[in-house]
């Protein structure tokens, strides 16, 4: 059995989707060892200032990896559609005398999943879809409001031609079921959310020893709008400048903007840094006392859940974040010791910050209930599954 598995990011890049399209690809060579998987991704792209090199072609038993390279990363939706133009050109290429018996796709920006469900359609091949967000609702609250309404209309329509070619469509956050089931009431779905990759199910390295007096805050990840930590952080830095270091890990297309409201609030205790591997990010959640997340003030947003959870809730560290809608349900009913503050509320995010204890303390079953490995093995189950309805049918 051939399966194809477009994922625009992959190891080694450093993103939730990488680390997912992963976890998904060794599930489903473990399923069955009649499977030929062929994926095909990006060259390392997720950050300008984490370059990784990685080969164009690799194969490793009946794994196979095609790496399209993309034009300079500078930011924009100008070059965004350009990069994701050099991307379905390099999958046409790839897939163009090859035959299918499943394609899968895994997509945040929809257009990923519209590029697999082109290919299934003409290789005469089941679609499994795994929706990561819902792009039309958030570029209508993202997006300027003169690019919102050029926008929305066209993206609803690739939307809805792609959720429709799938055979199942399954939603990383149970946040989302009510905007697809309203729209595709006859479509089956499935809820594989993310989980804890195996390197955050073992015990963190031994954190040295620091200034009691001083807590280390850790923020690990992405630093674009969809965090607004240029919203939120200056504010919090003077007001803690005695008491709080934070350190940032990331970047993205508002680290200029949070860097320059930083130095217009005359803030000294934020420590700005590059992405890292994770093994050395292990170190640094070890060595922090508080782990900080934030996502935007977006109505859209209200709907995600966010992957960094999982990794920060693995860590048994006190959480500090400012959520809304599902993903605070979901850090209330499965993360203790998480204070939750309304997102871009600084007031609020001070008074959260006190309840917190400062300790580490594991989260037993919560790492037993997301481990990333029992969730790809079922939703690698589900992808096999759309090939046996394929072959009932006819």
């Amino acid at each position: 059995m051939k399966i194809l598995l477009l994922s625009f990011y992959y190891p080694p890049d450093l993103s939730a989707g990488s680390f997912r399209a992963s976890a998904l690809a060794k599930a489903l060579l473990q399923c069955r060892d009649d499977i030929e998987l062929e994926i095909i991704t990006t060259q390392p792209n997720r950050y300008a200032s984490f370059a990784s090199e990685a080969p164009a072609t690799e194969r490793a038993g009946r794994l196979t990896v095609h790496r399209i390279p993309l034009p300079p990363r500078r930011g924009g939706i100008v070059e965004q559609l350009r990069a994701f133009a050099s991307y379905a050109l390099g999958v046409r290429k790839v897939v163009q005398q090859q035959p299918y018996d499943i394609v899968a796709a895994t997509s945040s920006r929809l257009m990923t999943a519209a590029l697999g469900a082109l290919v299934a359609n003409s290789k005469g091949a089941p679609l499994y879809l795994d929706i990561r967000d819902i792009f039309v609702d958030t570029i209508a609250d993202v997006f300027p409001a003169w690019l919102a309404a050029l926008t929305v209309r066209p993206f609803a329509i690739v939307e809805r031609m792609t959720i429709r070619k799938a055979a199942i469509v399954n939603l990383v956050s149970g946040g989302f079921l009510d905007y697809f089931k309203s729209r595709y009431p006859n479509k089956r779905f499935t809820y594989h959310t993310n989980g804890i990759d195996e390197e955050f199910l073992h015990a963190l390295p031994q954190a040295r020893k620091k200034d009691p007096d001083r807590r280390t805050v850790l923020y690990a990840g992405n630093i674009g709008d969809g965090q607004g930590l240029h919203h939120i952080l200056p504010k919090l830095a003077q007001e803690l400048e005695s008491k709080v270091t934070f350190r940032l890990f990331g970047d993205g297309g508002r680290l200029k903007l949070l860097q320059d409201r930083l130095q217009e609030a005359h803030v000294k205790n934020v420590e700005l840094y590059q992405p890292v591997p994770r093994e050395q990010l292990l170190e640094e959640y070890a060595n922090a006392d508080v782990l900080f997340l934030h996502l935007n003030d977006v109505e859209a947003f209200k709907k995600v859940l966010p992957s960094k959870l999982f990794e920060y809730g693995a860590t048994g560290k006190p959480i500090w974040a400012g959520l809304r809608g599902h993903a605070a349900e979901f850090a209330i009913a499965e993360l203790d010791n998480t204070a939750i503050f309304e997102p871009c509320n600084a007031k609020e995010a001070l008074a959260a910050l006190d309840k917190l204890a400062f300790r580490v303390a594991p989260r037993v079953d919560f790492l037993e209930k997301y481990d990333r490995r029992l969730i790809m093995k079922a939703m690698a189950h589900d992808v096999l599954s759309i090939h046996k309805q394929t072959s009932e049918k006819t």
